[in-house]
């Protein structure tokens, strides 16, 4: 078993304005005290063309974490319209919220979302330039993808191997992913 289980993420203000705050509400458990601060970061994926194009919205610690049950809402800055391709403002993308422990990532939370023009006639026939503030975006928050990674917590000689989630097959890989639909709350054992 993890030392750290994420229990819900529950997706506030959606759809929202493109240039709202996002926010996420996360609880997670902790079963052992932990040295050093998790870090929490929301990165929105800016072109799936290029890894350039990602901003990190905000990156935060929470500490200290001793064993117990925790929540806390995330709030972060909206991406800078002006680091984004053009071409890819409107359309879908990825969010990406992640937990890490001593630099090493142990969950990964990713949603889709999709931003285009709230008036349906902006939609029908578009501006020659996007104007963001008329983007409306929508989380995509009842398909969430979560991938656990195994790491080594604080007293540990090997990574947790028991991560809540049954391999597909023994060859499979370190990383496991499971989708969790038709909810708002992910919910990861």
């Amino acid at each position: 078993m993890s030392a750290v289980n994420v229990t819900n993420v529950t997706v506030l203000d959606n759809p929202a304005p493109f240039l709202n705050p996002f926010q996420f509400e996360i609880s997670y458990e902790c079963h052992q005290s932990l040295v050093e601060d998790l870090e929490w970061k929301l990165i929105y994926v800016g072109s799936a063309e290029d890894e350039k194009y990602d901003q990190t919205l905000e990156s935060v610690l929470v500490g200290p974490v001793t064993v117990g049950n925790y929540r806390f809402v995330f709030q972060a800055d909206p991406p800078e319209a002006a680091k984004i391709p053009e071409e890819d403002i409107l359309g879908v993308t990825v969010l990406l919220l992640t937990c890490s422990y001593k630099g090493e990532e142990l969950v990964r939370v990713g949603y889709y979302v999709n931003n285009d023009y709230e008036d349906e006639k902006l939609r029908e026939e578009p501006l020659a330039q996007v104007h963001v503030d008329k983007v409306q975006r929508n989380i995509l928050a009842d398909k969430p993808r979560v991938t656990k990674f195994p790491i080594v917590f604080d007293g540990e000689s090997k990574p947790s191997e028991n991560l809540g989630i049954t391999p597909v097959s023994e060859d499979s890989e370190p990383a496991t992913t499971t989708c969790v639909g038709n909810s708002t709350i992910i919910q990861v054992s």
